[in-house]
């Protein structure tokens, strides 16, 4: 994928050093700390267990806590129920081509134990070739090859990065949004907008990186406005920016429109096993053979929307609660940095802060040779991205969620 010099090999070895030492302690401190009985999503285990399957599930467990449960659930059974619905169907259907890998041994591990052995190979691969590729990023963004390649070594020695290596799809989400903007900053946007769409598949949030293609599309625009036609580069900037919008909202229409022919169409009734039944009536879970969920009469029937809202109370300072002191303390070193970025970029630049990164070198002929490191005029997008994430994760997300938020897509 990129061609190996001396600092990518560098960033290859310390990411891979930084997996398997994460491997090593998840297995080290889920033996000897007793788990957190919260009120998380727990389903019972279908399958008889084996030796094997204890033994994997003593080396591996550790990776399949909190989230990381929805999404080796929905891998084994599909959308049962409805809070199934707010993750998405990429990274479960990555894992189960992981467990078609494992073919050989499905006579000797249960599909669970597969699930496990894919998610710890999967993210640690996906984790790697996520470094490398922010490491690429970094190189063509800052043309700075000593940031770029620290930039990656905080990326692997983040605290979050437990997240990248658990049963979670940050880690594919990461490596398909490196790697689209690599592409972008290439100029191949029809590459970036596959790979860009292929991430909002794997979670939501992907749709907000449309924001990359129209300003990439934005600034061709006005730097080929007084060299051609300029109706005629409107209305190709019109086109594309329309094209970017619906690749990249696509999947995520899709998904939401499964969820509606689940339980809002009538349909053929799948047989759900006895367990999984018994849970849904013991925890209050809506499955698809029940009552019509009230979103389904909405104007616009978003299960996602409903979803944040009512089982995980996500909304407009929903999260501004003495109790939730602790997890703003946790999320303050990253939300500070941001802002301390923003305020030095902004101050450093304020012109092209208010043309939007679009100001046009003042002599055509000779360009004026962009500044490298962080204050380049190329990191604009990317600062403006990560103030955006920061405004909405602490006004509107779970506030512990935001310093993982910003650093994965930043």
């Amino acid at each position: 994928m990129w061609p190996l010099d001396t600092s990518r090999k560098e960033v290859l070895g310390f990411a891979v050093s930084c997996r398997v030492l994460t491997l090593v302690l998840q297995a080290l401190f889920n033996a000897i700390i007793p788990d957190h009985h919260a009120e998380a999503f727990s389903p019972p285990r279908l399958a008889p267990s084996g030796s094997v399957d204890q033994l994997v599930e003593s080396l591996l467990g550790g990776l399949s806590h909190w989230d990381a449960e929805h999404f080796l659930f929905i891998a084994e059974h599909g959308y049962l129920y409805e809070h199934n619905f707010a993750f998405f169907p990429g990274f479960p259907l990555v894992l189960l081509v992981g467990t078609e890998l494992l073919r050989p041994l499905w006579g000797l591990l249960s599909l669970r134990s597969c699930l496990l052995i894919s998610v710890a190979s999967l993210n640690s691969l996906f984790s790697v070739l996520a470094a490398l590729a922010l490491h690429d990023l970094g190189c063509l963004v800052l043309r700075c090859p000593r940031q770029a390649f620290y930039g990656a070594l905080l990326f692997c020695l983040s605290p979050a990065n437990v997240f990248l290596a658990a049963g979670y799809s940050e880690a594919l989400f990461a490596l398909l949004t490196f790697s689209a903007l690599g592409q972008l900053e290439r100029g191949r946007s029809w590459t970036s907008g596959l790979l860009f769409a292929l991430a909002t598949g794997v979670r939501s949030n992907g749709l907000v990186n449309v924001g990359f293609l129209v300003h990439s599309q934005c600034r061709g625009f006005f730097s080929s406005l007084m060299v051609r036609n300029p109706l005629r580069q409107l209305l190709k900037l019109m086109g594309s920016v329309f094209l970017s919008v619906l690749t990249l909202s696509l999947p995520f229409a899709l998904f939401q429109y499964y969820a509606y022919t689940q339980f809002c169409l009538p349909g053929p009734a799948y047989p759900i096993p006895k367990p999984l039944l018994q849970l849904a009536v013991d925890k209050g879970y809506r499955i698809v053979e029940g009552n019509e969920p009230p979103w389904c009469s909405w104007d616009l029937p978003l299960i996602y929307s409903y979803i944040q809202d009512i089982y995980w109370n996500v909304g407009f300072l929903r999260y501004y609660e003495l109790k939730q002191v602790p997890n703003f303390l946790l999320a303050a070193p990253v939300a500070i940095l941001v802002a301390w970025a923003t305020w030095t970029y902004v101050t450093t630049h304020p012109w092209l802060c208010l043309t939007l990164g679009m100001q046009r070198s003042k002599n055509r002929e000779t360009p004026e040779k962009p500044e490298p490191g962080f204050l380049s005029p190329r990191v604009f997008v990317y600062l403006v991205h990560a103030a955006a994430l920061l405004l909405f994760g602490g006004l509107c997300l779970h506030v512990q969620l935001t310093c993982f938020k910003i650093k994965n897509h930043c």
